[in-house]
């Protein structure tokens, strides 16, 4: 199964403003899984001196919207339009800071999806056209990347389905150095208002349209091997995609 015009559900005749807005910049904060701990999200300064920006526009693919947008009438928690939301995007990262997910192993929840790979999701290609994502069952599912050895992380950029404007549920992005994430978990993003994944708190980001710029979050510096997204279904169905995941990082010090 997978989204096509006449099923999604999207916001009438707001398309390109809302849209822009999803790439607005989120700051960390603190949640943790049930029966584990936290990691409080401490902001890391960049070293003076020593940073660079990353070049976005060079992995941000061409938008897909298609279709006829349809009224849905009102989501909760929806972030507010900003046309100017790319551009307001802190990309300033510290010297030799990579796509450390780029090629890295895929694990998820789900062990077999309906359609697509693992590889999919760090392959590097951002692009929504069909066969380029992965899709998981319904209800809550998590995709997690290991990144092969702990890294200090200070930007994620995740795509979902974004070939039509999709909003996805109880989305949350965490990082620990413990493959299970029982402990030492620190929350990078959650908008999971009414903790329906179960993880201990509820989220407080808000929920956004996918756009072909992503969702961009602070890392902050965090520390972890492992990155772990977690899903609840979608505007348009209760199924979960996963297009790429790109997570900007230098080895942990």
């Amino acid at each position: 199964m997978k989204p096509t015009p006449k099923t999604l559900l999207v916001l009438g005749g707001i398309i390109t403003a809302i849209s822009l807005s999803s790439c607005g910049e989120k700051k960390a904060e603190q949640a943790a899984p049930t029966g584990g701990s936290a990691a409080a999200p401490a902001k890391t300064a960049l070293p003076p001196g020593e940073t660079e920006n990353l070049d976005l526009e060079k992995v941000y693919p061409k938008p897909m919207f298609v279709g006829t947008p349809i009224p849905t009438g009102n989501i909760p928690n929806m972030e507010k339009a900003d046309p100017d939301a790319v551009k307001k995007r802190d990309v300033k990262v510290p010297k030799g800071t990579v796509n450390v997910a780029k090629g890295k192993p895929v694990t998820s929840s789900d062990p077999a999806p309906f359609i697509g790979t693992f590889d999919l999701v760090t392959d590097g290609d951002a692009d929504g056209a069909d066969g380029n994502y992965v899709e998981l069952s319904p209800g809550p599912q998590w995709i997690q990347v290991d990144l092969g050895a702990s890294m200090n992380v200070w930007k994620v950029l995740l795509w979902h389905f974004h070939k039509n404007t999709v909003i996805y549920f109880s989305v949350v992005v965490q990082v620990s150095d413990d493959p299970e994430f029982k402990i030492g978990v620190t929350t990078l993003f959650n908008n999971d208002i009414e903790d329906k994944l179960k993880l201990g708190t509820k989220g407080t980001d808000k929920n956004y349209i996918e756009t072909n710029h992503g969702r961009f979050i602070e890392g902050n510096g965090a520390k972890g091997r492992y990155v772990r997204c977690w899903s609840a279904g979608n505007s348009a169905n209760e199924m979960n995609h996963y297009v790429e995941l790109q997570v900007y990082g230098t080895p942990a010090k």
